[in-house]
């Protein structure tokens, strides 16, 4: 199974949208089946102070994580810059997702980055930080990372990317993320 992850809670957001159409893309393309969750389906109570400890972790978190975590095999994580990095609350969702199953939710998967950014950098150095944590937790990253530059100017009227030459550039990261 894959995984695709919209790492952000903040509706409406673009990360979404392109989130979404790797999700349909991917799906396209492999026999595999295939998941997509978004940050913004968090449950409300994963954040307390008992949270790291197995008897008290929120069981609506447990339950997405036991249907689109432990199950995938591989996960593309698309991925907003936020303050230089990837948002905390992506940062967050893995570290609680460590608490249940450690070892089948991360270790041995592979995992595809995509930065999303408003500027210039594609997101580049939260990739970068993405890909320490989840080397951390055992996960393989794939060398080859999508960064996507100015989003806001990719996308149509109609909220469709709309730019040949991203969508080009999307097709070939997801070619390339199915065979690795």
């Amino acid at each position: 199974m894959i995984t695709i992850i919209s790492g952000t809670n903040r509706k409406g957001s673009a990360t979404e949208k392109f989130a979404k159409y790797f999700f349909k893309l991917v799906k396209s393309k492999t026999k595999q089946p295939v998941k997509y969750f978004s940050l913004q389906k968090l449950p409300e109570d994963m954040l307390h102070v008992g949270m790291y400890t197995k008897k008290k972790q929120s069981k609506k978190l447990r339950k997405i994580q036991e249907e689109v975590m432990i199950p995938a095999e591989k996960f593309i994580f698309v991925s907003p810059e936020y303050n230089g990095s990837f948002p905390g609350v992506l940062k967050l969702f893995l570290d609680a997702c460590s608490i249940h199953e450690y070892k089948s939710t991360f270790k041995g998967k592979k995992a595809g980055l995509v930065g999303i950014a408003s500027g210039r950098s594609g997101n580049l150095r939260g990739m970068d930080h993405l890909s320490c944590v989840l080397n951390h937790v055992g996960t393989e990253v794939m060398g080859a990372k999508l960064p996507i530059s100015q989003c806001e100017n990719l996308i149509d009227e109609k909220g469709e990317i709309s730019d040949k030459s991203t969508l080009q550039a999307i097709e070939s990261h997801v070619d390339a993320f199915l065979t690795y």
